[in-house]
């Protein structure tokens, strides 16, 4: 006799192998939510968003009561025959990633540039205001 240890997860493996292997998945022409990465310079905050196969010219980028809301669409240009492809793993459609701003973000001087499928926000933190000795009289 042998020990086993349950898995529950394995028969829902196997048939997702199994419908991979016949090609009877659909193709992701769905909406997607693209890779963000986010980080903090001493100066400003950096937002990269990974937007491969995305023209510039579908990219929108929105500023409205401290959200920073970003959309856009990645297009399949092909007609789509299942038979065509053995496997088909790329996202496709409308996607929209929104962010909360700091409160200390100079909303006037964000920067947005476009390139290798990168896009980079540069949103520069606003200068502290000074603190300020008031005399009693």
């Amino acid at each position: 006799m042998t020990i086993q240890r349950f898995d529950p997860f394995l028969e829902l493996r196997r048939q997702i192998d199994a419908l991979s292997e016949k090609g009877d998945l659909a193709p992701n022409l769905s909406s997607f939510s693209p890779a963000v990465n986010t980080r903090e310079k001493s100066d400003a905050f950096v937002i990269t968003i990974d937007l491969p196969g995305v023209e510039k010219e579908a990219i929108a980028v929105d500023l409205k009561e401290n959200f920073l809301s970003i959309s856009g669409e990645r297009k399949f240009e092909d007609e789509v025959k299942e038979e065509q492809f053995y496997r088909l793993e790329s996202r496709y459609g409308r996607f929209e990633r929104r962010f909360s701003l700091p409160e200390n973000t100079d909303l006037d001087a964000i920067e947005a540039g476009f390139k290798n499928g990168v896009l980079t926000l540069t949103l520069p933190k606003a200068q502290p205001k000074g603190s300020k000795q008031i005399d009693v009289k």
